[in-house]
């Protein structure tokens, strides 16, 4: 599936700083060490409704993350799925009169412009499940050969008894898995399962979904299943980070680890397990269930999608936070401050802005903190001014490059 396309990221002097980063799973931060390729993963949208400023603060996390690994040469490969096919995406269609797959395409598509607007590092590889439901079939069929799967009226379980590393990416107690499990996708009280943690790999063709042909019968994949399939195609096993907002902790990252772990029987399945924040409005977290979402598409039509940005970034991205119009509005200030500054013909020396950028970003994304240090020089240029002639352009290759503003 077609990606979007990439902005500029320019070539910064000096040397970088390696990124520390918070493993979920090992309940730290830690010090990423990926090879020359760093690998990455992060679970996509499904697409029944418009991009939400909830999905664009965790795509903007893991753009941060791929910048700093670029400022230190490494090549980055990113990859990010659609699941476009789906309970909810079903729904939806059923109750607005749309053909699913028309309306899987439609929202795609705002999603790629969405994404181009805020200057979002575009994915390598960027899959719809419906193309790879062969690969995730194939999957299964692993899976079922090492005998952790069993068939309940023709589904598809992962028996949760044969995982002998669930848990430890969320490190949640039963009850709560429980819970969470119920409120996500999970189906915790279907008669016949063995345990009610048992999660779905493949379910069986039911009268009005679609379904596709495979050794399994016809049918669709589960939910968890196709980010594991695709992230095993894509990257191998041990790639560097599992990524997405922090409602995917558990089931999705769980399940998806163990999943990995009896493929391929290496642990961890990826490195780091990192998540970000959820976005509120009115008091309650932005979701589609709930309605009370604020689109990305409505508000870079409104404001500069820079100045989007800068909202986002002025919060760190594992931090829980609550819309409020006045942020977009004193962003956009922020940005005119900036702008001014590096349209001047000369500046304070930007070589420690710069240094202090990398290091903000470096700890574990402090993107509050590195808005802070070009906060400084902005004020810094435009009360004082400056004799250093390649200051504003070097703070305008630096915001660009590891903050992906443009100014």
């Amino acid at each position: 599936m077609r990606s979007w396309s990439a902005p500029n990221v320019p070539k910064l002097p000096g040397e970088s700083i390696p990124l520390r980063l918070y493993d979920t799973a090992a309940r730290q931060v830690r010090q990423t060490d990926p090879g020359p390729t760093a690998r990455m993963y992060v679970c996509g949208i499904t697409p029944y409704d418009a991009t939400h400023l909830g999905h664009a603060n965790t795509y903007l996390a893991f753009d941060l993350v791929g910048r700093v690994w670029r400022d230190g040469g490494h090549d980055v490969h990113y990859t990010q799925n659609a699941t476009d096919v789906d309970d909810p995406l079903l729904e939806r269609a059923e109750a607005t009169g749309i053909d699913w797959r028309d309306l899987a395409e439609r929202e795609i598509e705002l999603f790629r412009t969405d994404m181009e607007a805020l200057r979002i590092l575009p994915p390598r590889d960027y899959v719809a499940v419906t193309d790879v439901v062969g690969r995730v079939a194939g999957l299964i069929e692993r899976l079922a050969a090492k005998g952790v799967t069993y068939e309940l009226d023709g589904d598809v379980y992962f028996a949760v008894a044969d995982a002998p590393k669930f848990g430890q990416v969320s490190g949640y107690g039963e009850q709560e898995m429980l819970e969470l499990f119920a409120e996500r996708g999970g189906d915790p009280d279907r008669p016949g399962k063995r345990d009610p943690l048992d999660w779905l790999l493949w379910r069986a063709e039911r009268p009005g979904e679609p379904a596709w042909d495979s050794p399994l019968g016809r049918g669709r994949p589960g939910w968890h299943v196709e980010c594991t399939a695709i992230a095993l195609d894509c990257l191998g096993p041990g790639f560097d980070v599992a990524g997405g907002g922090s409602d995917l902790i558990f089931p999705h990252h769980e399940c998806g680890a163990s999943e990995g772990h009896a493929a391929t029987g290496e642990w961890p399945f990826a490195r780091f397990y990192t998540h970000a924040g959820m976005v509120a409005l009115d008091g309650e977290k932005m979701s589609k269930s709930r309605g009370n979402l604020v689109f990305v598409s409505k508000l870079r039509k409104e404001h500069d999608p820079m100045a989007v940005r800068l909202v986002l970034l002025a919060h760190h991205y594992r931090a829980d936070w609550e819309y409020l119009p006045e942020m977009v509005v004193e962003a956009g200030r922020r940005l005119e401050r900036w702008r001014a500054a590096v349209a001047l013909p000369a500046g304070p020396p930007a070589e420690e802005t710069l240094a202090a950028v990398r290091t903000r970003l470096a700890d574990d994304l402090d993107a509050p903190g590195a808005l802070a240090a070009v906060d400084a020089w902005a004020e810094a240029a435009l009360a004082g001014g400056g004799s250093d002639a390649g200051a504003p352009g070097l703070v305008r290759d630096l915001t660009e490059a590891l903050l992906g503003i443009a100014l």
